[in-house]
């Protein structure tokens, strides 16, 4: 049974998520107090973490900023709706989606099932492709989720390798973003959704360039993104 963790301290909406999350079949951990939120999420016995960005003392994006120094566990993020700093601050710390609140546990459970559809689909391409793609200098390892650019190491969060991955496969084609989150939020794109942006911009800081200094993740117009051939 997958487990889900529960990050915030808001008592009374963690208990009502636990239980419908319980009755649509997950398994749930609650941790109303941030710190142990963290350790919980580093114990490998959890397969999706949702943390609240809201929390006194250590807010969630510190929680998120920690989790991510040592793991790359799907976090989703609980945002106040409207926030849109919080939101791509999450996101380029590393999160892997989020929901505005107040948010009905039936949307969150959809968005939970779509981290793990993500996970399903990139275990199904990773066992097709047990050696490395490339293009250029980029070299992934599908199999083991890694990835390197000219040589080095790139640091990527699962999504952002989801990302990547899709576009080396389509390396010279553009991508449309719809695609893209199929790929790597498991869900299809929705109106005015930025995190396929988000993502990318922050995949794009951490490779390299082409000879030509252009980045090598281009926006097509009307269309999505491609990976430039070098």
């Amino acid at each position: 049974m997958t487990r889900i963790l529960l990050i915030d301290d808001d008592a009374a909406l963690t208990s009502l998520l636990r239980d419908y999350l319980e009755n649509d079949g997950f398994s749930v951990r609650v941790e109303n107090a941030a710190a142990r939120g963290i350790e919980a999420a580093l114990s490998g016995e959890v397969s999706v973490a949702v943390v609240d960005v809201m929390m006194p003392q250590l807010n969630g994006l510190e929680v998120l900023h920690r989790i991510r120094e040592k793991s790359e566990l799907p976090v989703i993020l609980l945002t106040a709706r409207g926030d849109d700093i919080d939101r791509i601050t999450g996101l380029e710390l590393g999160a892997d989606d989020y929901v505005a609140k107040p948010c009905t546990p039936r949307e969150l459970a959809a968005r939970i099932r779509a981290i793990l559809r993500r996970a399903r689909i990139a275990a199904e391409s990773s066992a097709e492709t047990p050696e490395a793609i490339a293009s250029g200098k980029l070299r992934l390892w599908p199999a083991r989720r890694s990835a390197e650019w000219a040589g080095t190491a790139l640091k990527l969060t699962s999504t952002e390798f989801s990302l990547l991955e899709t576009l080396v496969r389509h390396a010279g084609r553009p991508v449309s973003k719809n695609e893209l989150s199929e790929r790597a939020l498991g869900r299809p794109l929705e109106r005015h959704d930025r995190n396929i942006d988000v993502h990318i911009s922050s995949v794009r800081r951490k490779l390299g360039t082409l000879s030509d200094g252009r980045p090598l993740i281009q926006a097509v117009h009307r269309m999505g993104y491609q990976l430039l051939e070098d």
